[in-house]
């Protein structure tokens, strides 16, 4: 058959056993805004089906507002909404120190999750994910600190992000000793960043049951605005599928990508309400294997062997 099954709404997220939807929407971009406007990007996420909310400490440093204040702002949205926090998946990272840059030490992440939890107003983290590797970091005392985070009932699941595989792989040997699996793992993901193809990483997700979260699946806007004759070439062959199904661009985009039986879950980065209810005509569209892989060979630039 060259038709590919159809895209699941929901899933779940690893190892974890925890539902979340097929799509994500992320906060790189969040801080900034006044309360009301914050709850309606919120809630535009939460109506178009998105219960899968990703954070971090560091979003929103390099605004007025500085380090935690992208966490500090979905915080407020709780306070005065807190049938919000009760409606999502709760995901943020740690481990970026600007100037250090990275620490993943026992004492930092302890200190790095209570900060979170205090910013972010809940008692309780769904998923917290190392937001890149500290290569001075053993894995297995990583897994010990994510262990007591859970056992105190800090965190839920856990998660690497920006991982290489063989970093991946060393926390998921360590994370058994210690009780608590490894969920998720974050690259780049996009129809310009086929990364997690190449190298193994989707390959290792499926081995091991993480769920991918996938960061700029839009490859950082260069689908809606290519630039070049690659970035143009992938363009065109979305819109060939989109025009078919009678969605945009990237909403094309964000299908390939769950289309991958890794199903990684796109990260919608959208500040819009209007964009992000968009997202959610991906489910519409239907993927044969010919049209798939005509975005991949346009992506490669080369034809396949």
């Amino acid at each position: 058959m060259n038709e590919l099954a159809a895209i699941p709404r929901t899933r779940t997220l690893g190892k974890s056993g925890i539902v979340v939807s097929s799509m994500a929407w992320g906060m790189w971009r969040f801080a900034g805004r006044t309360v009301v406007e914050a709850r309606a990007l919120v809630n535009a996420a939460l109506e178009s089906g998105i219960t899968l909310f990703d954070t971090a400490d560091i979003y929103g440093a390099d605004t007025s507002g500085g380090f935690g204040s992208a966490e500090a702002l979905l915080g407020q949205v709780f306070t005065e909404d807190g049938s919000a926090r009760d409606r999502m998946v709760l995901a943020t990272k740690g481990g970026i120190v600007p100037g250090v840059p990275y620490d993943q030490s026992p004492a930092h992440l302890e200190a790095a999750i209570d900060a979170s939890l205090r910013r972010l107003n809940t008692q309780h983290i769904d998923l917290y994910q190392i937001h890149r590797p500290d290569i001075l970091a053993h894995p297995h005392e990583t897994a010990r600190t994510m262990e007591k985070a859970r056992a105190l009932g800090k965190i839920g699941a856990f998660g690497v992000s920006n991982f290489t595989p063989a970093q991946t792989a060393a926390m998921e040997a360590a994370m058994p000793a210690h009780g608590l699996p490894l969920s998720t793992t974050q690259p780049e993901f996009s129809p310009l960043a086929l990364g997690p193809i190449e190298d193994g990483t989707l390959d290792l997700a499926m081995t091991h049951d993480h769920a991918v979260l996938a960061w700029s699946p839009l490859g950082g806007g260069r689908i809606s605005n290519p630039a070049n004759p690659r970035e143009a070439a992938v363009a065109g062959a979305l819109d060939e599928v989109a025009e078919a199904h009678g969605v945009s661009r990237t909403a094309a985009a964000y299908s390939w990508v769950m289309a991958h039986p890794a199903h990684p879950i796109p990260i919608i980065g959208s500040q819009h309400a209007a964009r992000i209810r968009e997202a959610a005509d991906a489910y519409k569209v239907g993927w044969t294997r010919a049209a798939w892989y005509k975005i991949l060979v346009a992506s490669r630039e080369e034809p396949l062997p």
